[in-house]
């Protein structure tokens, strides 16, 4: 199914998120995050001692560049996630995305209604699309730079952490659900 920009006739709402006003909701989701932030670190330091990314061996210059732009690739990721999900909107139809930041989230949304299928596939695009390329990058870098990718891999997935709750909460709802993410929040509408 295509976005649509108008509610069929027969649709009521039936559930909003809406992270600014729930806070609720939004703890679950902060606290969501950090747990899975901590079970993707702690467990890969056995693997890859973190103190690999604090390594001078070669040189205080390089130590200071991986810092950089591990800041600099953390930012430009949070807004290539926010892009990835407007590109899933386009793919499923819709003709406006709005982005932008409320000084807690950064964010994509629109005005359309997405069927289940076409929202999910929207909330999981940035996860699984920068998963897969982190991942590789991750078997290639030299050690001293693992973790500088790896730290973006658990902000790619623990920043997914709202994105993950509402797959799952969705999942779990009729199959003729439309879901109209503005953002910042969600509402959910079912014959």
């Amino acid at each position: 199914m295509r976005a649509i920009d108008n509610l069929p006739e027969g649709y009521n709402e039936i559930y909003t998120i809406d992270l600014q006003k729930d806070k609720k909701v939004a703890m679950f989701v902060n606290v969501f995050a950090i747990l899975i932030a901590v079970l993707l670190a702690i467990p890969m330091c056995f693997v890859v001692p973190i103190s690999s990314l604090f390594s001078m061996e070669s040189g205080m210059q390089n130590y200071v560049i991986r810092f950089v732009v591990l800041l600099v690739s953390m930012i430009l990721y949070m807004i290539l996630h926010e892009l990835v999900h407007g590109i899933a909107m386009r793919i499923c139809g819709t003709q406006k995305v709005k982005y932008g930041f409320n000084g807690m989230y950064a964010f994509a949304g629109s005005k359309d209604f997405y069927d289940k299928r076409s929202y999910i596939f929207i909330a999981l695009a940035p996860v699984g699309l920068w998963g897969i390329i982190l991942g590789v990058v991750n078997l290639f870098v030299p050690v001293e730079w693992f973790w500088v990718v790896y730290l973006i891999q658990i902000v790619n997935l623990s920043g997914a952490a709202g994105d993950l709750f509402v797959t799952v909460k969705f999942s779990r709802l009729p199959k003729d659900i439309l879901i109209q993410d503005y953002g910042v929040g969600m509402k959910v509408f079912s014959k």
